[in-house]
């Protein structure tokens, strides 16, 4: 309210916006809720949502929250959906996007929902957002999963960037072996598309100077989202009986230096 919601982006530029702000609290109905909370402040952000929302968008890391908002909100107004971007909020009310690109996938994973998707796509768009919508749940929430837990669990662990990962053999390894696990642990999942070979794509292109927000959280002495990223994979190894050493590993050093508990699974 006092000075707008100010955006540095690679993709759509500098500038100023002044949306209408809300109070803490969402009391009346809207169209389209977004969440986008780190996923260790989603159950503090729902008490602040006593609306009715048409849909509810999550943009959130992990797979854990979909079955939360759907027990809250009801399936029929929660799609799958994820967001591929690397931004960071520098200040309150300013916010940072430094990848080149900013995408979100989006799947109908109840049928009332397949017809309401395309003009949420569109609105996206016209915002300047590229939008993919896919048929399947598990190929949106894997296809970025696979490549976050690899991302994450080694830059967070390192403290290194994705370039210097990418340089050096022994985390370089670490690297691929994070991606063969998680992709090992979608196709038992029913992640057709969430291949190694695309993940390692991904990583292989993009650019050097690549943190994770994970690495950003221990840097500044924030709680990671652990449970919610490598938890995730963890869990659903263990689901299916498929070991992820590496991912186990490098979960249990970033639990170490963040003074947390290593994930359960």
């Amino acid at each position: 309210a006092r000075g707008g919601l100010e955006l540095h982006s690679a993709l759509l530029g500098d500038f100023t916006a002044r949306p209408a702000a809300a109070v803490p609290r969402l009391t009346e109905p809207v169209d389209v809720l977004f969440v986008a909370t780190k996923a260790t402040a989603l159950p503090d952000a729902l008490a602040r949502v006593t609306a009715e929302p048409g849909l509810v968008v999550p943009l959130l890391n992990g797979l854990d929250h979909l079955a939360l908002l759907r027990a809250r909100f009801g399936a029929p107004r929660v799609p799958a959906a994820v967001i591929r971007v690397e931004s960071e909020r520098l200040a309150p009310g300013q916010v940072h996007q430094t990848s080149p690109g900013a995408r979100i996938d989006l799947a109908a994973g109840h049928p009332a929902l397949a017809a309401r998707l395309p003009a949420l796509a569109e609105s996206l768009e016209r915002a300047g957002l590229s939008v993919r919508v896919s048929g399947s749940e598990p190929d949106v929430m894997w296809s970025k999963l696979v490549r976050l837990n690899a991302l994450a669990s080694t830059t967070a662990a390192s403290q290194l960037t994705l370039g210097e990962i990418r340089d050096q053999p022994d985390w370089r390894a670490r690297l691929h072996a994070c991606v063969y696990e998680g992709a090992a642990v979608a196709a038992a999942e029913g992640a057709l598309q969430a291949t190694a070979a695309a993940a390692l794509d991904e990583l292989e292109h993009a650019h050097a100077s690549l943190r994770s927000s994970m690495q950003r959280d221990l840097a500044a002495g924030r709680t990671p989202e652990l449970d919610a990223i490598q938890g995730s994979v963890l869990r659903a190894a263990a689901r299916h009986g498929i070991a992820c050493p590496v991912v186990a590993e490098l979960a249990g050093q970033i639990a170490a230096r963040a003074g947390i508990p290593a994930p359960v699974y």
